[in-house]
């Protein structure tokens, strides 16, 4: 498509050429991803302790996690349709907006000790989650096919920054909160808000030209058919249609299924065991790095060997993780923190190849739509993992929770194992989108 213009000259009505548009929009995305980790690292961390906080039980603490995701995945249709008619900026932009509004509602939530408007703002707040997460396939528009899982796991990897930084900033917001007169599980809540704001602004003043509008006028240019579009219905009929398509959906969304499900419930297991508080930021700082810090690895495997053997990597790493966090006792422990930390690896490894995947397998017309519809899928089925968390461990225990997640990535293991079955030769195991 436009992939020989990337080095070649600017497009009509443009001075920059495509490939100093995507350098500009990476590094773009590289500090809007650093602000706004902080903002949902830290929004993330405290969420299920202020909700158990503000009810006095666990049984429903999850629940201001499992909002986040919900909301996060129900706001990701709107920002595809608006993204595929006014590009990816806008519906960036939109989102962290959005999540300014939940973080404010949040804090407002803290003081006056109301559990549904907790809800409410952290169903909000999901909408910067979902800017943060949507931000990858923005490096991917111009990017040239052989360095897309490069070009997305750099973005994924500047969240790094942000996410580990945010909550080992769980004390000293604390503290600020005290200073202002909320409660100290508020603050951090302060911290979210300046985040996003700074996030949309970086995005708004720097992202520009928008790489998804250029990509799409160089596709015009070329002549290919095709008008980008936004609709779940049609994306879902797309993905349906590609095996590709459909193993990168299903990656995606196991492997945050499974993360989000046992890292939700993981600041309730270690302060049930007595940890403090900065203990727990500390270790959901170490998962984060996990999530993050070594996705241009992944990314460089996933362009070297294709996307469904990092796929296989990442669900075994998930098992190893499991066995060893579910062995781990109440509060903190080295095992714990290990088992997190792998948590975050084998999130790492299924996020980036299930993406490059997805991204390979459709047309450009067809990206935004589907990469909206992954995203909500993604959202949906970590949504319900996080609801059934808390059900789990108030029931049975963080053991059996560790346990089921386990299973599941087994199941993820076995459909790529089987995925490769008919598929000819090594080659084109490694060149195909699907």
């Amino acid at each position: 498509m436009h992939d020989a213009a990337l080095g070649g000259r600017a497009p009509h009505g443009n001075r920059d050429s495509p490939a100093t548009i995507q350098r500009r929009t990476v590094s773009s995305l590289v500090g809007s991803q650093m602000l706004g980790g902080i903002g949902v690292a830290s929004g993330i961390a405290v969420g299920s302790l202020l909700a158990e906080q503000i009810v006095g039980t666990a049984d429903l603490a999850g629940l201001a996690n499992t909002t986040q995701v919900l909301g996060a995945a129900l706001i990701t249709v709107p920002m595809a349709r608006l993204m595929a008619a006014r590009g990816r900026r806008v519906g960036l932009v939109a989102g962290y907006a959005c999540g300014t509004v939940g973080a404010a509602l949040a804090i407002w939530a803290g003081v006056v000790s109301s559990f549904a408007l907790l809800l409410v703002g952290t169903a909000l707040f999901g909408a910067a989650t979902t800017s943060n997460s949507q931000a990858r396939y923005a490096a991917t528009d111009l990017a040239e096919p052989r360095h897309r899982g490069r070009a997305l796991s750099v973005v994924v990897w500047a969240t790094t920054v942000g996410a580990v930084l945010g909550p080992n900033l769980l004390g000293p917001a604390g503290r600020l909160g005290q200073l202002v007169g909320i409660p100290a599980l508020v603050g951090p809540f302060l911290i979210s808000l300046a985040g996003f704001v700074l996030a949309g602004l970086l995005l708004s003043l720097r992202m520009r030209p928008d790489p998804l509008l250029t990509a799409q006028r160089l596709s015009r240019t070329a002549g290919e058919e095709g008008h980008p579009h936004g609709s779940l219905r049609r994306a879902l009929r797309v993905m349906r249609s590609s095996r590709g398509a459909l193993l990168g959906v299903a990656a995606v969304a196991t492997g945050h299924t499974v993360m989000v499900g046992v890292m939700v419930m993981t600041p309730l297991q270690m302060h049930h065991g007595g940890a403090a508080l900065r203990l727990v930021g500390f270790v959901i700082s170490v998962h984060i790095l996990g999530m993050y810090a070594l996705s241009p690895v992944t990314g460089w495997l996933v362009d070297r060997l294709g996307a469904r053997p990092v796929i296989l990597a990442g669900a075994a790493v998930f098992v190893v993780a499991m066995t060893v966090a579910g062995r781990a006792p109440e509060g903190w422990s080295a095992g714990l923190m290990i088992g997190l930390f792998l948590l975050g690896v084998g999130w790492s490894c299924t996020l980036v190849a299930g993406s490059t995947l997805l991204s390979n397998s459709v047309p450009l017309a067809e990206r935004p739509g589907v990469q909206g519809a992954s995203d909500v899928v993604m959202g949906l089925s970590a949504a319900a993992g996080g609801a059934l968390a808390g059900v789990v461990v108030g029931s049975w225990g963080f053991g059996w929770l560790c346990a089921i997640a386990g299973l599941l990535a087994l199941a993820l293991g076995a459909a790529t194992g089987l995925s490769h079955v008919g598929r000819g030769s090594r080659r084109s195991l490694l060149t195909s989108g699907d």
